[in-house]
């Protein structure tokens, strides 16, 4: 990448534009930029560093920076996530379902939460560019649930037995999952190989910067700097003038007219704290959703021959007046052996795994602040009732769900510590009194700062967010 920059020389160089992260925010957010060819000198400033595939599969690991040593908490609680080239489009599943379009409304719907300050209809185009852009395998089928006006770039990946079963019965229910794990290969990519091995794909199936968007930083008009961990931004009246950046041991500052904010959602809340730019709601209302694991076993029929590690997704337990009091559910059916074999003989593969995943309420009481040191602190409270609710309904609805199946027990095995989804601390809104960013994720007080990523969620949602993250920075892009 002859863009690379040295960060001692950053305060001789003014940019038009500084971006802050490498993540599914900040990079589909320049991919747009770029593509609408914006005459402008753009710094890209990523505090980790860059691994391509191959060095990842040697090292076991996508960076050298571990999350939880980047915080503190006193809770046992588990936000994942990756400091690196690329962010989170190393280390992700590569799930990638829209939101719902009651996801959008669910304060004028159910009378929770809040309502988005856009809606469904004007993300969908930019959520199919984005699905275009990872080269998505999915099932046309699903524009019963979420409507579509373009084709999935790729075929759906093939469904197990569980699966069609579920969906002969259900057509308009349950679908092959949508995900950016190749079903056709591509010039950069392989097919996906069904190892289940998917942070670390061992056949770089899964779209990540490396294979999808390195070029941008190929582009004569940006500039990387890696191990650039960017402190805090300076201000002068309503205005970022400058951003102030770490690297072994020394500070230089650089200086531009816009800015982009893309560090995840516990790191970018902290740099605002750190820039005594945060009012009461910088940080409030860090979530994820509610998981757990179930087993289901079968009788007489064998499950694990898809053609992906989750093949399928039944919206049964979606939306519904019983948002009102407790979380929508998404379940996932899993082409793993998550709890093992069966030890009966002839009937090693009777057994279908699920994640039942449930939307979780915000609440401002779990956020990120920083201490007197300036280190970051997460505060969590705890699961919400709202989401435990949801959670009792679609286990005791689970049942009936897979009455096209021959059921011979459902076990709960375990709750998941972490969907690695953490979400919601720089909330969207039209109301600044209520929000931290417009509907244009451009701050409400700094104008010439816009917040990328999952951070500007003002709910939960319930499917995996990095798709709506891209299509919202796509979004934001083009209205510049």
């Amino acid at each position: 990448m002859r863009q690379f920059v040295d960060i001692a020389r950053l305060p001789d160089t003014a940019y038009d534009l500084v971006i802050i992260g490498s993540g599914f925010g900040s990079s589909f957010y320049l991919h747009r930029l770029l593509e609408r060819k914006a005459p402008a000198r753009i710094l890209v400033l990523e505090w980790g560093q860059h691994r391509l595939h191959d060095r990842q599969i040697a090292d076991n690991r996508h960076s050298d920076i571990a999350p939880q040593e980047t915080f503190r908490t006193a809770s046992d609680k588990v936000w994942n996530f990756t400091i690196g080239l690329g962010g989170g489009t190393n280390c992700w599943f590569a799930q990638t379902p829209r939101f719902h379009p009651s996801d959008f409304r669910l304060r004028s719907l159910y009378g929770v939460g809040a309502d988005w300050p856009i809606d469904y209809d004007e993300l969908e185009p930019y959520y199919g560019q984005a699905e275009a852009i990872m080269a998505i395998s999915g099932d046309e089928r699903m524009a019963a649930v979420l409507p579509r006006s373009s084709p999935f770039p790729q075929p759906p990946h093939r469904m197990s037995a569980p699966d069609r079963l579920m969906a002969a019965a259900q057509p308009d229910r349950h679908f092959a999952m949508p995900t950016a794990r190749a079903r056709v290969a591509t010039a950069q990519r392989s097919a996906c190989c069904a190892s289940f091995r998917c942070s670390l794909c061992p056949v770089d199936a899964k779209f990540t910067l490396n294979n999808g968007l390195l070029h941008l930083f190929d582009h004569p008009s940006v500039d990387l700097a890696l191990g650039a961990k960017v402190t805090r931004l300076e201000t002068r009246g309503d205005a970022v003038v400058g951003a102030v950046v770490e690297s072994d041991g020394s500070e230089v500052r650089v200086a531009g007219d816009r800015f982009v904010l893309g560090a995840n959602a516990i790191h970018s809340p902290a740099i605002l704290h750190r820039s005594g730019m945060a009012d009461p709601l910088t940080g409030a209302g860090l979530h994820e959703t509610f998981g757990c694991n179930v087993e289901v076993l079968l009788d007489g029929v064998d499950n694990f021959d898809g053609s992906t590690i989750t093949t399928g997704l039944n919206y049964g337990l979606y939306d519904g007046e019983h948002r009102r009091e407790g979380g929508a559910a998404l379940v996932y059916f899993d082409n793993r052996w998550t709890h093992g074999l069966r030890a009966e003989p002839g009937r090693m593969r009777q057994s279908l795994p699920l994640m039942i995943v449930v939307e979780e309420a915000v609440e401002d009481s779990n956020r990120v602040s920083v201490n007197r040191e300036g280190e970051v602190v997460v505060h969590y409270g705890g699961t919400s009732a709202y989401a435990e609710r949801g959670q009792e309904r679609a286990l005791a609805k689970l049942p009936d769900l897979l009455a096209p199946l021959p059921v011979e027990d459902i076990v709960l095995r375990s709750q998941r510590p972490t969907e690695s989804h953490l979400q919601g601390t720089l909330r969207m809104g039209n109301d600044p009194a209520a929000s931290v960013v417009d509907a244009g994720l451009v701050h409400h007080r700094w104008r010439n700062l816009t917040v990328v990523g999952t951070s500007t969620f003002p709910t939960c949602g319930i499917a995996n967010p990095s798709l709506t993250a891209a299509a919202l920075s796509l979004r934001a892009a083009s209205l510049v």
